[in-house]
């Protein structure tokens, strides 16, 4: 294959970054772009030097790829069509909004072996993958990732918006299955969860925390990481590493702080200076987008596995849905009604509001 030929379908905002990014790969070639909407389609014209269509199905005869940034209740479809046509694909995350969708693409795409893989770009980050053996052995993840109201990608909640990367990240850290889920979210200004948080145990002892928001005055994009070898802080907007390694007498319990010290009070300069070991990775500055497009390509010219491929993708479309669910079922009073269980809940009247309320009925009556 001399030059590979990719297409992007979608001209919103993330094509038009895949797009503009794709002509400093090397051995590739921005094939074309495609965009049911007129406006965006002008746009890409005066963006771009490569053929623009309103139905992505006319680019397929021309290309070896795609990459898929449409809405989200559009990625099956879209995918399904392309890997029929033996085309690999990049598709933004999720993969898809339903666990059986993704399942059964990420089986095909291996069956034809094609390259599927998604658009989990955090895998790509230089905090995360700077983590070393600090991401060997994780016990215990805390995760906060939130936003202001976006005003777009509101076919979906924000668990399979925004939560569904720390899920991608952790369950990039174990294979472990799931033990058990507890999740509360609510709707706030769209008609799906805009705030969610989860608690996710798997058989390996690993507990994850993670809380997501797209009602959030300030923005946040940050993971905390405790384990054997020690422990981790990532922010990802930064982005940057601090990291705390524990001395050899801490990981194997043979640390005595009666025989160190007379009083544990006062002890601990000397334990952040002897015996818990604080640092800061410095971070050589990368394009995570950039990183995670070169994967695509090498992946298909090598024949390799993608960092994040099918089978990653429909792991973390599966555990999303199953958080999703357990929003669903959550039950928020006692003896709650059917409008009370699950994100669209409505609030009780606190106590003194009903009596307010009931006191000011009697007195117009």
């Amino acid at each position: 294959m001399s030059q590979l030929r990719i297409a992007v379908i979608g001209a919103g905002h993330l094509g038009r970054i895949h797009a503009k990014l794709l002509g400093s790969i090397e051995g590739v070639k921005l094939a074309g772009i495609s965009d049911p909407f007129e406006q965006a389609r002008a746009r890409a014209e005066e963006l771009y030097d490569a053929p623009v269509f309103a139905d992505y199905r006319d680019l397929i005869p021309q290309i070896d790829a795609a990459i898929i940034a449409s809405p989200t209740d559009s990625h099956a479809k879209i995918t399904r069509e392309l890997l029929k046509a033996g085309k690999h694909v990049f598709v933004e995350k999720p993969l898809t909004i339903d666990r059986s969708d993704a399942t059964q693409l990420a089986a095909f795409a291996n069956a034809k072996q094609l390259t599927l893989q998604v658009g989990h770009v955090e895998r790509f980050n230089p905090a995360f993958t700077a983590l070393g053996d600090l991401a060997v052995d994780v016990k215990y993840v805390e995760a906060v990732r939130a936003s202001s109201f976006p005003g777009r990608c509101l076919d979906v909640g924000v668990v399979m918006d925004l939560m569904i990367h720390d899920l991608d990240l952790v369950l990039s850290l174990t294979d472990a299955p799931i033990r058990s889920i507890s999740a509360s979210g609510l709707s706030i200004v769209s008609s799906h969860e805009d705030l969610a948080e989860t608690r996710i145990e798997f058989e390996c002892g690993l507990v994850a925390n993670l809380k997501a928001s797209r009602v959030s005055p300030e923005p946040a994009r940050q993971m905390q990481l405790f384990g054997s070898n020690g422990f981790a802080e990532v922010d990802f907007g930064k982005p940057s590493l601090s990291t705390l390694k524990p001395s050899g007498d801490l990981v194997d319990r043979s640390f005595d702080l009666s025989e160190q010290a007379e009083s544990p009070l006062g002890y601990g300069e000397k334990l952040f200076s002897s015996k818990l070991t604080c640092d800061t990775v410095e971070l050589s500055p990368r394009n995570a987008i950039l990183d995670e497009l070169h994967d695509f390509a090498i992946s298909i010219q090598s024949g390799s596995t993608p960092t994040v491929d099918g089978v990653a993708g429909a792991r973390a479309v599966d555990i999303a849905q199953r958080v999703l669910e357990t929003i669903d079922e959550r039950i928020w009073y006692p003896n709650a009604k059917t409008s009370e269980i699950g994100a669209h809940a409505f609030v009780r009247e606190r106590v003194e509001q009903t009596s307010r309320r009931l006191h000011d009925l009697r007195r117009a009556a």
